[in-house]
């Protein structure tokens, strides 16, 4: 059985697209997968009930697809399950975290050795099949984990977290598709360069603060940086009603810094707390508000 985790970007959202850092946490939770060999290539995905043939134009089998082509030539046909535990366009790495549990679940199944950063670069391309231009964070942190600066092109620079990140992740309810908030945001670059770069510049000096908070222990400061990083992140038309009133709650309920993560317009929000009593604390509130929700800690 192989594992991909859920991530969320703490800061440096859709900047890291253009090559600016952003800082990102592996979850806990994500999706498990095993192949075993098949007359057929088939995945299967639970608790969706989807069943997926290569050869069709049903997306799951598309990205099946795309991980098999790089995958040894003699090998067996191939039947693989996952199940997943995590919400789709949410801002949670769903995908990343699918592509990362079937590349390793072949690789197990094919004898194919990899080292966990290879896994999460291989598995780009069942990203691609979902997401265009995917930056690569998500499968990087799918496949590693812990938290990390992640700069498109570079290796993942893990960042040593000197006290645990309590984070409340709600969602929205509204839905998200990352390829195309990425290619909005791309329009209103080429539209007004000037200020859309200079947004992402901005971002990137909160990303790099952020990085010497956490490794500071200094959740305060943190927390501020998050609501900075929203403000940007609003100014690029990716914030919703819905995500401000979550953020909102949030911060009343005592959270030391709230946001949106992933690509925005839908999809979920992030809160740092002061620990984990807190945490619950402000879950409890924001399930009032929101379909799913949950309480993780990243570096513990």
């Amino acid at each position: 059985m192989a594992f991909g985790r859920g991530k969320v970007i703490l800061l440096g959202e859709h900047g890291v697209v253009y090559g600016h850092p952003a800082l990102a946490a592996g979850l806990g939770v994500g999706v498990h997968a095993t192949a075993t060999a098949s007359t057929e290539d088939v995945i299967v995905a639970r608790p969706w009930d989807v069943e997926a043939r290569v050869g069709s134009d049903q997306p799951l089998a598309l990205g099946l697809g795309a991980i098999l082509e790089g995958m040894p030539a003699d090998r067996p046909r191939v039947r693989v399950e996952v199940d997943v535990d995590l919400p789709g366009g949410a801002g949670l790495g769903c995908s990343a975290a699918i592509g990362v549990a079937v590349t390793g679940a072949l690789d197990t199944l094919l004898g194919v050795e990899r080292t966990a950063e290879e896994r999460g670069d291989y598995s780009l391309r069942w990203e691609r099949v979902f997401h265009g231009n995917p930056s690569g964070v998500d499968n990087a942190m799918a496949a590693v984990g812990g938290v990390a600066l992640f700069r498109r092109g570079q290796p993942l620079q893990p960042v040593h977290v000197k006290k645990p990140l309590s984070l409340v992740i709600a969602h929205s309810g509204e839905s998200s598709s990352t390829k195309e908030i990425v290619a909005r945001v791309a329009r209103q670059r080429e539209a007004e360069p000037e200020r859309v770069d200079e947004a992402f510049g901005a971002i990137a000096a909160l990303v790099n603060n952020a990085k010497l908070a956490v490794e500071a222990g200094d959740l305060k400061a943190l927390g501020q940086l998050f609501d900075l990083n929203q403000m940007l992140l609003a100014g690029l038309m990716l914030s919703t009603e819905k995500l401000e009133e979550l953020c909102r709650v949030a911060r009343e309920e005592g959270a030391l810094g709230a946001k949106l993560t992933g690509a925005g317009a839908g999809g979920c929000m992030i809160a740092l707390a002061k620990d984990e009593a807190d945490a619950g604390r402000i879950r409890a509130e924001l399930a009032k508000r929101s379909p799913l929700t949950l309480v993780a800690m990243a570096g513990a």
